[in-house]
């Protein structure tokens, strides 16, 4: 990057105006806008751009056709998990990008990358540029499995592996260890499947997938051939879903290698299930307990990998090699239940096991962090407190997604929630609750702060020349892109 671009998207230190808190009054003439009224629009922020802030966004501008909506997102690209989360071979999840993109180019809508909420812009001067700000930044954290030798070299939690081949800059330097030949994944949902999946799947499946190249060549060379996936309750628990488990029993080159005795006593309850979870353990027990057709009898006996689930464990400490240096084990606790379905507790029985493993992922949870000072938040519960999306105690803030509801459900989950805030707050601008007859500048004045401040936010149209490069870099390779991993280099295209 030339000199004068890289101080153009960020002045180390900010030293030059940091403590600035007031706004400038004039308008950025670079800012275009078409409205449809003369008068004042509501001008709304959202922090963040994955699926709850896209959608909420979405739902915004659909209902209010005065509404303006700018979308802050710290990365010079947008999108969230869905770019860093969804696994690499589930591109159909991805599609919603599209409906995200048309989103984007609306003429009330816009995009400013590269721009850290917290950082760069404070949340009070979002509140005083804009009539309304909402909280969409997600779960940023992982959560500590808070036992001896968690942070030996060989352990990682769920959130940085994903991340590291989904191309998530800030974990683009992990360096997993595939050496040893087991793999435990502490957690039985979706993304624990995911990373099985990741680490079992033939190499020219991944090569067609949009995985980056780093992953990839690491992979290529794993000598993982057995993953077990850990979990502290029973089957009737889980927390996948029965897509993600179909596609590992099918996975080719591996086989399941569960315990019968777990699916055994089942039948009774299995009747009195909902139906969602009623398909999933009749698909477990079938797994387990049916012996399998001639043809997929030959797939098995042919597979040179495998997989399992191992129910009523519970990690108590990672065990180290002989030398100290790094994870060789897990010992985990073996536990009961106490309750029956989704409300059973696993109850410590006093026994202990031990699997000898060199890669061990912890699989938990993501969490919450708090933005700001001024904003609420519950610690203990990850959350910022609210009701229906309008923060507790502080007129004219909202949140949306992981950070309004906890880290859990799919993307379809997201949208509803999303909607659901959307709609607080159009019945609270149509209500008089929010107040938007004052004028404010929004994205304008943010900007100015911005330039004075070294940064200049990367927008839209910024991100579709990365898209582009990107999706190029891909197609020579066979691939729907090859991401890059580095900030720096995205701003140095952005700067062409």
């Amino acid at each position: 990057m030339s000199p004068r671009c890289s101080w153009l998207y960020r002045l180390p230190g900010r030293a030059l105006l940091g403590g600035i808190r007031t706004l400038p009054t004039t308008r950025c003439p670079g800012l275009h806008r078409s409205l449809t009224s003369s008068a004042h629009p509501p001008q709304i922020c959202i922090v963040g751009s994955g699926p709850a802030g896209f959608y909420t966004a979405q739902h915004l501008l659909r209902h209010h056709t005065q509404a303006v909506v700018d979308i802050y997102e710290k990365l010079p690209v947008p999108f969230g998990l869905v770019r860093f989360g969804v696994a690499p071979d589930h591109p159909e999840v991805k599609n919603v990008i599209n409906t995200f993109t048309q989103t984007a180019h609306s003429e009330r809508c816009t995009f400013l990358g590269n721009v850290t909420v917290g950082r760069d812009v404070t949340i009070e001067e979002l509140q005083t540029a804009y009539h309304a700000v909402v909280l969409s930044y997600g779960a940023e954290d992982k959560r500590l499995l808070g036992i001896p030798g968690e942070n030996l070299p060989g352990v990682y939690s769920a959130r940085d592996f994903v991340g590291w081949y989904n191309g998530l800059p800030d974990n683009r330097h992990l360096s997993p260890d595939f050496s040893a030949e087991t793999a435990v994944i502490l957690g039985q949902g979706n993304v624990a499947l995911d990373i099985a999946r990741i680490l079992l799947s033939p190499i020219d499946l991944l090569k067609k997938t949009d995985i980056t190249q780093t992953a990839l060549d690491a992979l290529s060379n794993s000598r993982i051939r057995k993953v077990w996936l850990v979990g502290r309750r029973g089957p009737l628990q889980v927390a996948f879903t029965i897509k993600e488990l179909r596609e590992m029993i099918i996975l080719p080159g591996t086989r399941p290698a569960n315990n019968p005795s777990d699916y055994q006593n089942l039948g009774d309850f299995i009747k009195d299930l909902p139906r969602p979870r009623k398909r999933l353990t009749e698909l477990l027990v079938k797994a387990a307990l049916e012996k399998p057709g001639e043809k997929e009898a030959l797939r098995r006996s042919q597979s040179d990998r495998e997989w399992g689930l191992r129910f009523l464990r519970s990690p108590v400490a990672v065990l180290p090699s002989e030398d100290g240096k790094k994870a060789a084990g897990i010992r985990l606790s073996v536990t009961r239940l106490e309750g029956n379905g989704e409300n059973a507790v696993a109850v410590p029985t006093g026994e202990t096991e031990d699997i000898p493993c060199g890669l061990i992922l912890s699989s938990i949870g993501y969490k919450s962090v708090p933005i700001s000072s001024s904003v609420p938040f519950l610690h203990k519960n990850g959350i910022i407190p609210n009701s229906m999306g309008r923060v507790q105690d502080a007129p004219g803030l909202y949140c949306s997604g992981w950070v309004k509801r906890g880290p859990t459900g799919v993307i379809a989950t997201t949208m509803t929630d999303s909607f659901d805030t959307a709609q607080s707050l159009l019945e609270d601008i149509k209500s008089g609750a929010l107040n938007y007859s004052e004028n404010r500048l929004g994205a304008s004045a943010i900007r100015e702060l911005l330039l004075l401040r070294g940064i200049q936010p990367v927008s839209f149209s910024d991100w579709e020349k990365i898209d582009a490069v990107e999706a190029a870099r891909g197609a020579e390779v066979g691939k729907p892109r090859e991401k890059i991993l580095d900030p720096e280099e995205m701003l140095q295209l952005v700067c062409r």
